[in-house]
């Protein structure tokens, strides 16, 4: 019976997902994109793609940003399509995923401004599927209270910046205290929401939020060293979800510098992260976090009458616009030995 519901309110929707899940982009043409010599031998691999047509009109000569603009740009209009077809509370949930682009947007909007940094620039920079009406205002916030009371308090982003007025004044250091602590409520509060669907869509859900949460619990513990922060100072930013909270995550926020963060890492018994500090061939904790990440999307696309099938489309279809911007950085600046640091979802 579940499942015949699922269809009648998200039926048309789930298919049009696992279309676009469908369309993504095979192992075997990212392998003959890498033996393109050229940008425009790269286009005319992408036109046997679905952005043949995003790519159509694009002037000689095509530049690097203009297959990453691109290929965004299409990437949200798909999301806007899917948000116009959905119903609750698919539709909701769809609302929530956009909610992480708004702490985005606000962090860049302010840090921005602290930095005298040219508003203009700034709000063409902003995530589209984080804009909100009152983002331009922020531009003029000096304070926490000025930026809730004056910007934020109409924003589903109010709830979370309860944890956030002990920030005595905007710096650097507290930007990042904001964002980290904007993303922990964020993240426990979606988990939250995830429970009330339908379906396999928690469980799936809390894998891949969980991933999130351990992935920013890792990068708080590395990135927060030295910067006179407290152990608990550091605990209060990391969610409470997750395979390493709340024993590893404890032990995290006790470390003192980056080799102990590393030993506890290597030392969990959470295989996604044991290898995760190995630059041996090459990768950066941020593409390890990538490429388990799609791990967890190609899991969550098998799933049948879930929304985790939503977010898994949208984080793969994202970690493919930044695939194709490396290879054609790579062919512009002659990298060939570089090029196949792509993570591929098929």
């Amino acid at each position: 019976m579940e499942a015949v519901l699922f269809n009648v309110e998200s039926g048309y929707a789930e298919a049009l997902c696992r279309g676009l899940s469908s369309s993504l982009i095979k192992s075997a043409q990212y392998s003959n994109m890498t033996q393109c010599d050229t940008l425009e031998d790269l286009k005319l691999q992408l036109g046997a793609t679905d952005y043949a047509q995003s790519l159509a009109n694009v002037a000689s000569p095509i530049s690097t940003s203009d297959f990453q603009n691109r290929l965004f740009a299409k990437l949200v209009a798909d999301f806007r399509y899917l948000q116009t077809t959905a119903v609750e509370p698919l539709s909701k949930f769809l609302e929530y995923i956009t909610y992480g682009y708004m702490i985005d947007n606000v962090v860049l909007m302010v840090s921005g401004t602290l930095h005298h940094r040219n508003k203009e620039e700034l709000l063409e920079r902003a995530h589209p599927l984080g804009w909100f009406d009152t983002l331009p205002a922020l531009s003029v916030t000096t304070d926490i209270e000025s930026l809730y009371d004056v910007v934020l308090v109409d924003t589903p982003l109010a709830p979370y910046f309860k944890e956030c007025f002990t920030v005595a004044q905007i710096s650097d250091l507290q930007i990042e205290i904001i964002r980290n602590k904007l993303y922990r409520a964020y993240l426990e509060d979606f988990a939250q929401f995830c429970k009330t669907l339908p379906g396999s869509t928690y469980e799936s859900m809390i894998k891949m939020l969980g991933f999130e949460a351990d992935c920013r619990t890792i990068n708080i513990a590395v990135n927060s060293n030295g910067t006179g922060l407290s152990r608990a100072d550091r605990e209060a930013l990391m969610p409470r979800l997750g395979a390493l909270y709340p024993v590893i995550s404890s032990q995290l926020a006790r470390s003192e510098d980056p080799e102990q963060v590393r030993a506890v890492v290597e030392q969990c018994a959470v295989p996604e992260f044991t290898d995760c500090f190995d630059s041996s061939n090459g990768q950066t904790l941020e593409d390890h976090f990538y490429a388990e990440g799609i791990v967890l999307c190609r899991e969550a696309l098998t799933q049948q009458f879930s929304y985790a099938t939503f977010y898994a489309w949208l984080k793969a279809a994202e970690q493919e616009v930044r695939n194709v911007t490396w290879i054609a950085e790579c062919i512009a600046q002659n990298q060939r030995e570089r090029i196949s640091g792509y993570v591929s979802l098929f």
